[in-house]
């Protein structure tokens, strides 16, 4: 069981978030018109092995969204920090 450590509520289990994606991925300027960056954005993902930051969703506690560190390979869970904290 992974477990993630919310800076809200504390030590949880995985069963109480929702996985929201790469943490990493940047949105097009909402002003492009050109369709192959919005395509690259909503359809093509990497899938990472190792290190990796993700979004999580605190649905069954604060309901705050988290940018939690993830080892992919691994499972290990490191820092977790609320995500309007963030500047990625």
């Amino acid at each position: 069981m992974i477990r993630i450590q919310c800076p809200i509520c504390g030590s949880r289990q995985e069963t109480e978030f929702t996985y929201g994606g790469d943490a990493t991925v940047k949105r097009p300027d909402m002003n492009e018109s050109a369709p192959e960056p919005w395509l690259e954005y909503v359809f093509y993902r990497d899938n990472p092995r190792g290190a990796h930051r993700e979004y999580w969703h605190h649905l069954q506690g604060c309901r705050q969204w988290l940018v939690v560190d993830r080892d992919t390979l691994t499972h290990d869970v490191g820092d977790a920090v609320l995500a309007r904290e963030v500047d990625i």
